[in-house]
């Protein structure tokens, strides 16, 4: 099981900004301090986490942060409207796009996703499967 996502950012103040246009509506608090941002799903007493923390932090080296090739965190959102909101808020708040949310061939018939890089560069998926929505073919 994946206990955490950490990505790096340069600017703190700019990757707060965009992570919390879309994040608090998935569930997701943020702790912040000087380590940078903790976002995490809360965890009913005596239980442990399902899904995975979020973390967004300076580099440890102080070297700058890259965006990785190919690497790219998902976000399961609760439906297709949801996703489009989501989507453009983040954009609002200094993401740049990378596919416009909607149904994409390669995947299955219910799988409804947008696509857009945080403001390091860092490639953000918000999708939903819900079956219960109209699918591609529908």
């Amino acid at each position: 099981m994946i206990s955490y996502v950490t990505v790096g950012a340069d600017d703190i103040t700019r990757a707060k900004q965009f992570y919390t246009a879309f994040l608090p509506a998935l569930g997701y608090s943020l702790a912040e301090g000087p380590e940078g941002l903790s976002f995490a799903l809360p965890v009913p007493p005596g239980q442990t986490p399902v899904s995975p923390d979020y973390y967004v932090k300076p580099t440890f080296d102080g070297q700058p942060a890259t965006a990785g090739n190919g690497a790219m965190v998902a976000f399961e959102a609760r439906n297709q409207e949801q996703v489009r909101t989501l989507h453009a808020a983040a954009l609002a708040a200094g993401g740049t796009d990378e596919g416009q949310p909607g149904f994409r061939a390669s995947y299955g018939p219910h799988f409804f996703v947008g696509y857009l890089r945080d403001p390091q560069g860092n490639k953000i998926a918000l999708y939903s499967s819900n079956v219960d929505e109209p699918g591609r073919d529908d």
